[in-house]
């Protein structure tokens, strides 16, 4: 029994850890803009995030567990009570919004990867990489837990491999960056603001994502033993690459890098091996990432034609088509080349999300206990 939760935990870390990291995270974009832009801070602030992101996922898996709502439809009507037919609509809103956001950054992200890698055009790179996202997708949330913890051993040792070495060989050039950032003196408040709007469009997706994966844990409070690994491991992990990237901020090309990870094996060792490595990663990221975004879709549409709906059964009609519609939406919005403005697309994302997910959960956790008041009556 212990080593099954050990497992379903891992399982579902790793569809958290294979949400977060997209190919934004493994170019070092997300890090740069969000965190290292803001200084020393970036070493507080980009765990910080990790831990707001453990909280919220934690108590959206334990309440989901507690009250058997594993689809984000249920749990939004539970969880709002009486206001769920004002939140609800909105967080439909904000998820329609994910649903074009993420899946797009995904598909032009590992695309152009991908075209890159191989010089294959990239509408044919794109939709190799749909091709994959829709097979994983169509197999159940089952499915999606060990393809989520294979590819994320794979991504994590790739960054260890990539980052590791970089670290070790250009230890001085990182001590430098660490100066520097420390240097610019910059104040607290807008690296805590950053924090806060990178966890938010973190979050925005979480309902639709873990409410699916709860009925997997035995018990409500192996939730928090769940997103305690999951914390441990996220944090190490854009730790590692903060600090990674620190050997780069004094360079030429760092300021206008869209791509500074590039950059950092460029200027380090084993460039000529790690480049195509890390390109896989990329791709690896951003396939993870829709996988999640387009199963946790494919299963809300599926509940709402079916109430009795098994997200783990065989592939019927109805998930076959909604995945293929969802992958098509994805593929389409990535075509017009618009990477720049949905990697824009995250900050208003996270702005959306206070007010739906953000500040309500605060309130319900503050006033439910949370969610252990009226226990004891009950019992």
């Amino acid at each position: 029994m212990k080593s099954n939760k050990l497992s379903v935990a891992f399982g579902i870390t790793f569809v958290w850890f294979t949400t977060q990291f997209g190919g934004g995270f493994a170019s070092g974009a997300q890090l740069k803009s969000y965190f290292i832009s803001y200084g020393i801070w970036c070493f507080i602030t980009c765990v910080g995030a990790q831990a707001i992101c453990a909280l919220y996922n934690g108590y959206i898996e334990y309440y989901c567990r507690k009250h058997e709502t594993y689809d984000y439809r249920s749990f939004n009507k539970a969880f709002y009570g009486k206001l769920s037919p004002i939140f609800s609509p909105l967080f439909e809103l904000v998820y329609i919004f994910v649903l074009l956001v993420v899946p797009a950054v995904a598909f032009s992200t590992g695309g152009s990867t991908l075209q890159e890698l191989t010089g294959i055009p990239y509408i044919v790179c794109t939709a190799i990489i749909g091709v994959f996202i829709f097979v994983v997708a169509i197999f159940g949330t089952a499915l999606v837990r060990r393809v989520a913890t294979v590819l994320s051993i794979l991504i994590v040792a790739g960054l260890l491999i990539v980052f590791i070495p970089n670290i070790i060989t250009q230890w001085d050039a990182v001590s430098e960056g660490i100066t520097t950032v420390s240097n610019w003196n910059l104040p607290i408040l807008p690296a805590l603001w950053s924090m806060l709007v990178y966890a938010a469009f973190q979050i925005a997706s979480s309902p639709a994502i873990h409410s699916q994966h709860s009925e997997a844990l035995e018990e409500p409070k192996d939730a928090i033993m769940t997103f305690g690994i999951g914390f441990v491991i996220n944090s190490a992990m854009i730790l590692l690459s903060t600090v990674g990237l620190m050997a780069i901020v004094n360079t030429a090309d760092y300021a206008d890098a869209s791509l500074p990870v590039l950059v950092l094996i460029r200027n380090g060792v084993a460039g000529n091996i790690l480049l195509p490595m890390l390109s896989i990663l990329i791709i690896l990221g951003s396939v993870s990432t829709a996988v999640n975004m387009v199963s946790a879709g494919t299963v809300r549409v599926c509940k709402m034609l079916d109430p009795d709906y098994d997200p783990d059964s065989k592939p019927t009609t109805k998930v076959i088509v909604t995945t293929l519609v969802l992958c098509l939406v994805g593929f389409c919005v990535a075509q017009f080349g618009l990477l720049a403005l949905v990697n824009r697309g995250y900050g208003i994302l996270g702005y959306l999300t206070f007010p739906v997910i953000i500040i309500p959960y605060i309130v319900h956790a503050i006033y439910t206990r949370l969610d252990t008041k009226g226990d004891q009556t009950a019992a």
